[in-house]
């Protein structure tokens, strides 16, 4: 069985003849968190563009459950099965009330009204906005906004959301508002995630982790397998979680120290454990 999304040997120019991406291959199962991080320029914004047939590769092709984004006549049904949230939250609200917001998407795939009253309701309460579905957007927080606009997502029944920096423009609330919705979501309808980020700790909740650098896949695995990679990290201009580097700094010390925590509280045992103090 194919992969719901296989991306084969993509590349991609830029009009400056800039290459963007460099030949990437990649598959991504159903229902799975894939976590895409880089430097700037690294190509993750470009390859998360791929995904939805917003940009089609140069050479190469990419599938999204077996159809084929080259073809225009699959462009709408991409669509309908990728959806897409942006860094800035005011780039995706047109409506002047919520709830017509995030019936738009429903509305122009020609869902029937009455569905998309409930569709509308359940993805409003989805994402914890509900009491705000009278309210102009503009009048809600950075945080809130980019809720309205997953359930703008959600309303269109998506099999995979990809999330192009969610959080770049919000403060610490809103981050923590908008990363607890995804994990929501996808504990909820198993949603295949794929976030693009430049936030360490936000990678780490992915349970798979893609680096980019130059263009190419330089590292796939675990968040565990490649935090613990500090050196090869650093080689993509990336450092790991806080955490993971202070257990790798004291073990370049000398400490008898097990690396790669991901959490505050898993640094914290593995120091007890280190100290010998339970």
């Amino acid at each position: 069985m194919n992969p719901f999304i296989q991306i084969e040997n993509i590349t991609y120019k830029y009009r400056n003849e800039e290459l963007a991406l460099d030949g990437v291959s990649l598959g991504i199962e159903k229902g799975s968190f894939v976590a895409i991080v880089g430097h700037n320029g690294s190509g993750k914004s470009t390859l998360a563009k791929h995904l939805n047939a917003i940009l089609l590769p140069t050479s190469g092709r990419v599938l999204i459950n077996d159809m084929d984004t080259s073809d225009p006549a699959n462009t709408i049904e991409i669509r309908r099965t990728v959806g897409a949230v942006f860094q800035n939250p005011d780039n995706q609200l047109v409506a002047a009330v919520v709830e017509e917001d995030v019936a738009f998407a429903p509305e122009n795939l020609g869902v029937p009204p009455s569905e998309i009253r409930e569709r509308v309701d359940k993805a409003l309460k989805d994402v914890g906005m509900y009491d705000y579905r009278e309210h102009a957007p503009h009048r809600l927080s950075g945080g809130q906004k980019q809720r309205v606009a997953i359930a703008g997502v959600i309303a269109m029944r998506p099999g995979c959301i990809v999330f192009d920096e969610p959080t770049a423009m919000l403060d610490p609330s809103g981050r923590r508002e908008v990363l607890a919705t995804i994990g929501k979501l996808r504990d909820t309808y198993g949603i295949t995630m794929i976030l693009v980020t430049h936030h360490m700790n936000e990678a780490a909740l992915a349970d798979r982790l893609i680096v980019m650098n130059r263009g190419k896949i330089f590292l796939d695995g675990t968040p565990e397998e490649i935090f613990s990679q500090v050196d090869r990290l650093a080689e993509a201009g990336m450092n790991p979680p806080h955490t993971v580097m202070l257990l790798h700094r004291l073990k370049e010390a000398g400490w008898d120290i097990p690396d790669g925590a991901l959490t505050h509280d898993g640094c914290a045992e593995a120091i007890r454990t280190a100290l010998g103090v339970r």
